[in-house]
């Protein structure tokens, strides 16, 4: 396709998009929320919106299948960002990517006495750095979701895991204990497109750019 394909997932992120990519013009044809379509036309003939999975947004960018995406930076992290270009933090979909323990369980006394931690988290390449950084010796487990149980069912001393209000640890009796870093969703480019398609992506990208501004 000679236009341009964004890659966009559902949710949060696809809502506080929608005043970016107005900027520059491109409004969706329709709410992914309401519509079973995964390719949704835009106000521009040339720009069309492919609906992924958040965690599959750098995947569809890295190899082409679109143009552009926007993605947080844990997903990045995670993906390592191979063979794309992020020009612009779009401070859309800030939250904090924390380590989080029982309310009972004294985790600076545990790791002070180099207890090995057992870690359920989806972030297993941020947590791995993380308590590297810190010579914390640490069993990471790989869960997809409720993280929040994996304390509270024995699986895990503590989880590695976003964080925005606090209200679901709260509720799970859960106590933030290390904060790792800020998260926002950023905007991503394939570098072949960059290239090849400049005369259509660069006033996109100037545009959403302006908006953020």
């Amino acid at each position: 396709m000679s236009g341009i394909t964004i890659a966009l997932s559902k949710g949060r992120i696809f809502e506080e998009t929608l005043p970016l990519l107005a900027a520059a013009g491109i409004v969706p044809a329709e709410d992914p929320e309401k519509s079973r379509k995964l390719i949704i036309d835009t106000s521009r003939d040339d720009v069309r919106v492919v609906i992924v999975r958040a965690s599959d947004v750098p995947t569809y960018v890295q190899y082409g299948a679109a143009d552009l995406g926007i993605a947080g930076k844990d997903v990045l992290l995670e993906h390592g960002g191979v063979g794309l270009y992020q020009p612009l933090d779009l401070n859309i979909a800030k939250c904090r990517m924390c380590v989080a323990a029982p309310a009972g369980f004294d985790y600076a006394a545990a790791v002070r006495r180099g207890a090995r931690l057992r870690i359920a988290t989806k972030y297993i390449a941020v947590a791995r750095e993380h308590f590297a950084a810190k010579g914390v010796h640490v069993d990471l487990i790989k869960l997809y979701g409720s993280m929040e149980l994996a304390p509270l069912a024995g699986l895990a001393e503590a989880i590695v895991d976003l964080v925005s209000s606090g209200s679901t640890l709260k509720a799970n009796n859960l106590v933030e204990v290390e904060q790792i870093m800020s998260i926002s969703s950023r905007l991503v480019v394939n570098q072949a497109a960059l290239k090849m398609k400049r005369e259509l992506l660069q006033p996109v990208i100037a545009a959403i750019e302006g908006a953020i501004k």
